[in-house]
């Protein structure tokens, strides 16, 4: 599999600026698991990604580092390998651009948007930050954390492996919405098995509500799942789905960083119920308190 081609494996970064080194990885694979058979019937949403350790220099030589945000659709054919991308983003750090820093970042970010929409087929937004915004916005603040539920420290958890079955219904059956979240989120990367930690947000309305103590047990049975982050998050929305058939339904996985990105996928059943800021790429967001 292309995943394969550089995950778990000892490669240095390439000496120079090498586009050839992306990986393309085909989404279709992991949906035919979970019958995510057309997915644009099924949710829209992005791929977001913060890449800490963007840099560069300009022709005199002068270092250029920020943090690059990266925004592509859920709906593309293919997501990028993130150790393809971080190698490619460090082969850039002895690459002369401009003549000056606002022209070596005008011609990083150009580079970087015509290789990846090249490795992808589709659209991807960026911008690069050299300084960190004031007064950075946060989508999920009104969110309440499942697991600060007084009662939470007695319930018993046993599961570690995706279990739907945990998933039970809340006693009084009556169409409402509720906004939760956990910062409990973890998984293994599909294929070296290291771990992924995350923080993730679910806004859903049903004639049936999940009750809230089930849907923290099914969160923590991703504990042990091996897959990308786009994956868990796509799991988890159509499971969902499939369960409550819900009027709204917006589920938001902001991982934590690893090899200097962090990657954070969010999908909706509308694109209104979509995080306003987060998915764009000209909006440096606040991020979680382990990204």
């Amino acid at each position: 599999m292309e995943e394969e081609k550089l995950l778990g494996k000892s490669i240095g970064y390439p000496e120079t600026y090498c586009p050839a080194i992306l990986v393309a990885v085909p989404r279709h694979i992991n949906r035919k698991i979970y019958q995510i058979e057309q997915p644009t019937g099924l949710f829209c949403g992005y791929d977001i990604w913060h890449c800490y350790e963007a840099s560069f220099l300009t022709a005199q030589g002068l270092p250029v580092s920020g943090i690059l945000k990266l925004v592509y659709p859920a709906n593309s054919e293919f997501l990028v390998e993130s150790k393809s991308l971080k190698l490619y983003l460090g082969s850039f750090q002895m690459y002369r651009l401009g003549n000056t820093v606002e022209e070596s970042i005008s011609i990083f970010c150009k580079k970087v948007s015509e290789d990846l929409e090249k490795l992808l087929q589709t659209s991807v937004g960026i911008n690069f930050y050299s300084s960190c915004p004031e007064n950075l916005p946060f989508d999920f603040s009104d969110y309440e954390i499942l697991e600060n539920l007084p009662g939470t420290d007695s319930c018993i958890f046993t599961d570690y492996q995706e279990k739907i079955t945990l998933l039970k219904e809340k006693e009084i059956k009556t169409a409402s919405e509720i906004k939760v979240g956990s910062h409990l989120l973890k998984s293994n990367c599909k294929i070296t098995r290291q771990p992924d930690w995350g923080s993730i947000y679910i806004h859903i309305k049903a004639p049936i509500l999940p009750d809230r103590f089930s849907l923290l047990k099914y969160i923590v049975s991703l504990r042990d799942e091996n897959h990308f982050h786009e994956e868990i998050c796509e799991m988890v929305f159509k499971r969902l789905t499939d369960f409550f058939h819900p009027e709204i339904l917006s589920v938001s996985c902001l991982y934590t960083r690893r090899g200097g990105i962090d990657i954070c996928p969010v999908r909706a059943n509308h694109p209104p119920y979509l995080p306003l800021s987060l998915p764009c790429p000209d909006i440096l967001t606040q991020r979680e308190f382990r990204q």
